[in-house]
């Protein structure tokens, strides 16, 4: 499981700025492990886990007792384990049927943040008698061994079957972990028995699909079983009696039921379609989340993928979230299966700022709304205060195609006694597309390497044609304005948008000196009858 910095959502690819800079994706690559060395070191001795009771000092408070406990804790999931190097990484591997190994890099901030996720799995597998053996590869200490497992990135999550890896395709919850873990060696569905057991089960899972079934058997059991094989997240519990189940679900009034439960105001959603595989996958891609779902880079790559492609994002402050949060729950129960609802902390600005630089507003610390179409790659922005009634309208006319496409722009600046005026997206169409006269345009970047020779180039042509009234030399900066109809594919660009065809713009050469430039540009602009070339 590599982490980079790609989401793969196709909104994002409005923009370079915002693939250079957000979040995750997943590429995992499957290889077999060969060529390890040889070593001696016992396996047993490195699994060994201190069972020895710590007693706390006399007198030691109650506050300081829960950290110690909790580090303790950490402690002993850490040394579960297996440290792996390479000296011992092929024996291990060869010699256990199941190893989920996580290559990490010490530096890695996402490594660290998944490490006690990763450890706190490895306990819970422990507990549950799972033959998953959990290992951890310094990748950057041991780069040979991180490159026959094709470990590429940190951190990467890999499981191996019997010496072979295989990908890995779940969350990044310790719950999540130990949930893929188990159904990828034989635990798909949890089999319900007694009140005892699901009174157990419930303590333990915060998201689950139950399925209730007079017997175990038949073509709507299978397809339940072949979901829950086929599903990498959420786990599956299955019942026939239904007292016991009504404790999971408690609105069941007859067998061959299927519904998802989940830990929040909208806890339970029945399923009522035909048991079928992929029927039942559907239902839960479009149920799995919450009315409102926070984004973490943990659960990135579940949001961006979700079915749901009309997704409605909610900057605010945590503090100013909590009040909003109950009427903004209101609003999404309206709008299910329909839009998504996601919350983005503001002030984070590894989750926050590439999202708010897509609309210009990167500097923003008060509560916004956007949304975007996945479908359509189009973002939108409500302009409006964000009130839940502003938002549910806004929510509606994003559905009935009554809200226009936000594209960002820079303040209408002042052009007088400017050679080259300057464009931003607000004045495109008067200045460029709507204006009578012939309009060369300089479409450029902060960031281009090549754009300030250019735009010497271009200033120096704007003098020298100053007296032709039919010509406009313009220039418009690309990274904080847009227009549906300015299209770029790469910075520095030229265009020439003439007279009576400004649909149609002419791409010049950026290569070209300024000479072969104004023998271009005075044979498009000039009367034939007057065409001359220039000199500069």
């Amino acid at each position: 499981m590599l982490f980079s910095k790609n989401p793969p959502s196709r909104f994002l690819l409005l923009t370079l700025t915002f693939v250079l800079l957000l979040s995750f994706s997943i590429n995992i690559n499957a290889s077999d492990p060969t060529n390890f060395e040889d070593d001696s070191d016992d396996l047993e001795q490195l699994l060994a886990l201190d069972e020895q009771e710590d007693q706390l000092p006399e007198g030691q408070d109650q506050e300081s007792s829960s950290r110690f406990s909790e580090a303790e804790v950490l402690s002993k999931a850490q040394r579960i384990v297996l440290e792996l190097n390479s000296d011992n990484s092929k024996r291990v591997i060869d010699e256990n049927e199941f190893v989920l190994l996580l290559g990490y890099a010490p530096w890695c901030v996402r490594s660290a943040e998944l490490m006690p996720q990763f450890a706190e799995a490895a306990t819970s597998l422990k507990e549950l008698g799972s033959p998953v053996l959990m290992a951890k590869l310094d990748a950057e200490r041991y780069p040979k061994v991180a490159s026959l497992l094709d470990i590429k990135g940190f951190p990467t999550l890999l499981l191996f079957v019997n010496g072979t890896s295989k990908a890995y395709t779940g969350g990044f919850s310790a719950e999540e972990i130990v949930i893929w873990a188990r159904k990828k060696t034989g635990v798909p569905v949890i089999r319900i028995n007694t009140v005892t057991e699901a009174e157990d089960f419930l303590k333990k899972h915060h998201m689950f699909v139950i399925g209730l079934f007079e017997k175990f058997e038949g073509s709507d059991y299978k397809a339940f079983i072949k979901a829950a094989m086929s599903d990498n997240e959420i786990q599956f519990a299955e019942a026939s009696n239904i007292e016991v189940a009504k404790l999971l679900y408690p609105d069941i009034k007859a067998t061959n039921f299927l519904g998802i439960v989940k830990s929040e105001p909208e806890r339970y959603t029945a399923y009522d379609g035909t048991f079928e595989m992929e029927n039942i996958l559907q239902f839960l891609d479009y149920n799995k989340f919450p009315l409102v779902t926070k984004l973490t880079e943990l659960n990135s790559v579940r949001v961006y993928s979700s079915p749901i492609k009309l997704q409605v994002y909610v900057f605010a402050k945590a503090d100013d979230f909590k009040t909003l949060l109950e009427p903004l729950q209101d609003v999404a129960r309206k709008f299910i299966i329909k839009v998504m609802f996601i919350y983005i902390d503001i002030v984070d600005e590894n989750l926050a700022k590439p999202f708010l630089t897509l609309f210009g507003l990167e500097e923003s610390k008060n509560t916004l709304v956007t949304a975007f179409d996945n479908k359509g790659s189009s973002k939108y922005l409500l302009q409006s205060d964000p009130t839940p009634s502003n938002i549910e309208e806004f929510c509606s006319g994003l559905l009935h195609g009554s809200i226009s496409t936000y594209f960002k722009s820079q303040p209408i600046p002042d052009n007088n006694n400017a050679s080259v005026l300057a464009v931003v997206g607000k004045t495109f169409d008067d200045l460029v597309l709507n204006s009578p006269k012939n309009v060369l345009l300089e479409v450029y970047t902060p960031w281009c390497i090549n754009c300030e020779t250019t735009s010497k180039q271009v200033e120096k042509l704007a003098k020298h044609f100053k007296g032709l009234d039919s010509l406009i030399f313009a220039k418009i900066d690309a990274s904080a304005n847009e227009h549906p109809k300015l299209q770029v594919d790469n910075y520095l660009s030229l265009f020439l948008y003439k007279a009576g065809d400004k649909d149609n713009p002419i791409k010049l050469s950026t290569k070209s000196g300024s000479k072969e430039l104004a023998a271009f540009i005075n044979k498009q602009v000039r009367p034939k009858d007057q065409a001359a070339k220039d000199e500069l």
